[in-house]
Formats: C-alpha cells, sequence, structure tokens
C-alpha cells in the first residue's frame, strides 16, 4: 500500500465503534467476539471504509457501486442475523452467538 493510501485510525475511533457494536449485539440478543484481535481488524477496516469510500461497509464484502446494493453491506449488514443464527457467526467474524 502506498503511504497516500494508509489511513489513520485512532484508537479512540476503534474503541468508540468498538462500544456501539457491542450495545448493539447485546441489544441484538448476540455478541461482539471475544477475539479481540478480529475485533480490532474487523473495525479497523469498517473506519478505513467510511474515510476511503464513505460508509462503513463491511470489510468481508465488496462495494459493487450500486448504491441500492451497496446500502445492504453498511456494517452491521442485512445478512449477519441470518449468518449467526445458522453459522454462530456472521461472515466477518465480528458478530458471535
Amino acid at each position: 500500500m502506498e503511504t497516500s493510501e494508509k489511513t489513520t485510525i485512532s484508537k479512540e475511533k476503534i474503541e468508540a465503534l468498538k462500544k456501539e457494536y457491542k450495545i448493539y449485539a447485546k441489544k441484538e440478543g448476540f455478541k461482539l467476539n471475544p477475539n479481540e484481535k478480529i475485533v480490532d481488524t474487523v473495525v479497523r477496516r469498517i473506519l478505513e471504509n467510511r474515510e476511503k469510500l464513505g460508509h462503513g461497509y463491511c470489510p468481508c464484502r465488496r462495494p459493487t457501486g450500486d448504491k441500492k446494493e451497496d446500502e445492504k453491506i453498511i456494517c452491521p449488514c442485512v445478512f449477519h442475523k441470518e449468518e449467526i443464527e445458522l453459522q454462530g457467526h456472521c461472515h466477518c467474524m465480528l458478530f458471535v452467538k
């Protein structure tokens, strides 16, 4: 990655989004992955997508450029609840049963 493409995501931003997702998960009946390294990596990528692409797209999915279709992959994406129910975790492993 070129230096000009790198983004600097502060620890404070990561912690704030983790807190939001933790609250969201509890409300929905699941939880954040207990593996902090996975959570930090996924949250960092979501924040990088916000900075680069304007939305917090799930890092495990690729935006197509179709605004309507891409709304589905803004974290938490429309697929995560079904994935958690079927697999015990969402595709990027941010949320678990």
